[in-house]
Formats: C-alpha cells, structure tokens, sequence
C-alpha cells in the first residue's frame, strides 16, 4: 500500500460548541461534506481499547485506541469502528473511501437478489364453467411456474351469495389441480363477497 496511497490526514469532526464558517464547511471541490459518517473512524472512536482487524494485521490484536490509530497511520489508513457494540469495539484498517464503496457495492448485490413477490389475481363466477375453469387453471399454472403467486378468488354477486358453499368446493378444486406447481398459502375465506385463496408456488428441488 505504501506508496500508491500518499498520506492524507485524518478527517476532524468539529466539537458540539465549535462551529465552522461557510468556506470551512465545504471540501477542495466545493461540495459540502456529508454531516456524518456512516462509521466513527479514526480519532472519533471513544472507546478505550479495540480489537483491530484487516489486511496484514496479526489475528485477534487488541490494542489501546492510541496504538490501534498510530498502527492506522503506519499503513497510511483509516482506523474504522464496524462492531461498536462488540467487547471490545472491533475496527478494521482500510482507506475508509473504499470501504464505503464496498459496502455500497454489497447492499446493492443483496438488493438486486431479493426476490420480488409478484401476485397475480384469477377471478371465477361461482357458477364459472369447465371451458372458462380450464382455461383460467393454464394461466395460473404458467404464473406459478414462473414464480409467482396466485390469489384466486370467487366473486358473489348479488344474491349469488347463496352458492358460498359451491365457490368454496370450486377453490378447493382449483387448489387439488395445481397441486402439482403449488401449495396453499391462505385456505377459501370469504371477505365481504369474495372468497380468496392464496397459492404460493412449491419451490424447485
């Protein structure tokens, strides 16, 4: 590292009373920096000793904060707090512009991986008949197979309400044909005139 990366002092974070006129609050480029640091690094780390990891650092080394920041400096780093509530505190040496690129890096990863629940909706008339059954039972086969989920629901309208017991054994029906692409999420249950069912799709062995 020594060599690439010039020595750059650690950044000052200004006392409670202290307070910095409008030139001081912006950096070399103009720009205002941010208020506050996602991590205490350097000489805002309060704690008395501190367990130090990072590249080329013995394992298990605890230091007192001084030695841990004049270590920091040695390698031309940053000293950086990433388990505060550890006992003790445990700080990583690294240029802590990298290591926030990193973890931005790694939210972003673990963002785009998280699965996105998508629920598509079939609606059946209780009296719904097999060539509309059917073709409603492909389409939720193929939305199961891609992933998502199926809220499948019989509709009463007016005194429809009267065939509940036929929606109910229609959804279940649907729940026995998809058995093989689903599992059932939520059982019939009428809420005002609809009776929903929720099928999720069995995961892939």
């Amino acid at each position: 590292m020594a060599g690439q990366f010039p020595f750059r002092p650690r950044p000052q974070v200004p006392g409670n009373n202290q307070q910095q006129n409008p030139q001081q609050q912006r950096d070399q480029r103009g720009r205002r920096p941010q208020q506050e640091n996602p991590n205490r690094i350097n000489d805002e780390i309060t704690a008395p000793t501190v367990r130090v990891v990072g590249e080329n650092v013995e394992p298990n080394l605890v230091l007192p904060i001084k030695e841990a920041i004049r270590l920091a400096d040695e390698m031309e780093l940053d000293l950086i707090e990433i388990s505060p509530k550890a006992e003790p505190p445990v700080c990583r040496i690294a240029d802590y512009q990298k290591f926030l690129y990193q973890q931005k890096k790694k939210a972003k990863e673990i963002k785009a991986k998280q699965v996105k629940v998508v629920i598509k909706e079939i609606r059946f008339g209780p009296q719904t008949d097999d060539h509309d059954y059917n073709f409603k039972l492909k389409h939720a086969e193929n939305f199961l197979k891609e992933g998502a989920k199926v809220k499948a629901y019989v509709f009463f309208r007016g005194r429809s309400i009267v065939f509940k017991e036929q929606g109910e054994i229609l959804l279940l029906r649907f729940a026995n044909d998809l058995e093989e692409f689903a599992r059932v999420e939520l059982m019939p249950k009428l809420d005002g005139k609809k009776m929903n069912m929720i099928l999720a799709p069995k995961s892939k062995k």
